[in-house]
């Protein structure tokens, strides 16, 4: 019988820590000690390389979430540069939690994987930046997690046709994903994690599933349906990871926070997922040892009782039956 896979949690810090690297341990430490994630997550952007001269001093769209008189700048507050992430891997290996990152350009790419962290992420807003894919496939030896947001199945297909191409399918992990902050429950649709194992999952090293939504009973569900997509279908990857945003205060300035978990959520769906993992599996015996007793009780005794009847005179029947 196929064991399947265990879950892992990734926390997605992002750019949540408002800038601030003592933000960043904090959170770094509840969401491994208090909540019980596997992974923690940041994004790295080079400002840049990713915005044009005018998008770079165009005012905020939405001032009241701004770190800056303009979007470069507030982009530029929210980074942590390459000194200040092998900072906070080694914050990470202190409290026995993997850390990662999205890289959202090429010298992003460059300098994360000079960390030579266990996973880099690209971004929905990026997957099809193959310049950025091709420098992770020739010179990143860990697993290149990929979110499928915005993207339609020919730019997927291209992307599992890119990575093939490279050798390195197996060490890629698509994430089933709505991008939105934060995303309606019927806008999540939940299906496409069997989508992503019905039509993919022989040609992929994983599969997840990235949540913007609110509260934690969605993502109960992609884990019964991933686990249950991994054991239905032959061949299949193995469904691994489920990514939510994580904050420790949703009324924070910031777009994402609305859309994150505080620490308590992530707890809560910490404890509930090992939970539906130890419950989603087949019977190993016919009868359990936790049902032996009830048998015993319950179903022999009934059994008897009609052994007992059929035994009976007729007449007496009736009457056995009232007692």
């Amino acid at each position: 019988m196929k064991t399947l896979a265990q879950i892992k949690v990734v926390a997605e810090i992002g750019c949540n820590h408002k800038g601030d690297m003592s933000i960043a341990r904090k959170m770094i430490q509840i969401a491994s000690q208090d909540c019980g994630v596997d992974v923690v997550k940041f994004q790295k952007r080079c400002n840049r390389e990713l915005l044009s001269e005018k998008e770079f001093n165009t005012p905020h769209p939405v001032p009241a979430n701004a770190y800056g008189p303009t979007y470069g700048a507030h982009r530029e507050f929210l980074e942590f540069d390459l000194e200040q992430h092998r900072e906070l891997q080694a914050i990470c290996r202190d409290f026995g939690v993997e850390y990662s990152t999205s890289v959202w350009d090429l010298t992003s790419a460059r300098e994360i994987t000079s960390l030579q962290p266990s996973l880099i992420k690209i971004p929905s807003a990026t997957n099809q930046n193959f310049q950025v894919q091709d420098y992770l496939c020739r010179f990143f030896e860990g697993e290149i997690h990929v979110s499928t947001g915005m993207t339609t199945t020919r730019e997927l297909e291209t992307l599992i046709d890119f990575y093939e191409k490279a050798g390195r399918a197996r060490d890629l992990v698509l994430y089933a994903c709505t991008s939105g902050y934060p995303v309606a429950a019927e806008d999540v649709c939940l299906l496409e994690i069997d989508k992503l194992q019905r039509l993919y999952g022989r040609r992929l090293g994983a599969t997840g599933f990235s949540g913007h939504h609110l509260g934690t009973a969605i993502d109960m569900a992609a884990a019964a349906l991933g686990l249950q997509c991994e054991s239905h279908y032959e061949g299949a990857a193995p469904f691994r990871y489920i990514e939510r945003h994580f904050t420790l205060d949703k009324t924070w300035k910031g777009t994402d926070h609305s859309a994150s978990l505080e620490p308590d959520e992530m707890r809560r769906l910490c404890e509930d997922l090992r939970t539906v993992q130890s419950a989603l599996r087949f019977k190993d015996t016919q009868i359990l040892d936790v049902e032996v007793p009830q048998r015993h009780k319950l179903k022999w005794r009934e059994m008897e009782r009609q052994r007992e009847d059929a035994e009976l005179p007729e007449l007496v029947k009736p009457l056995n039956r009232m007692m």
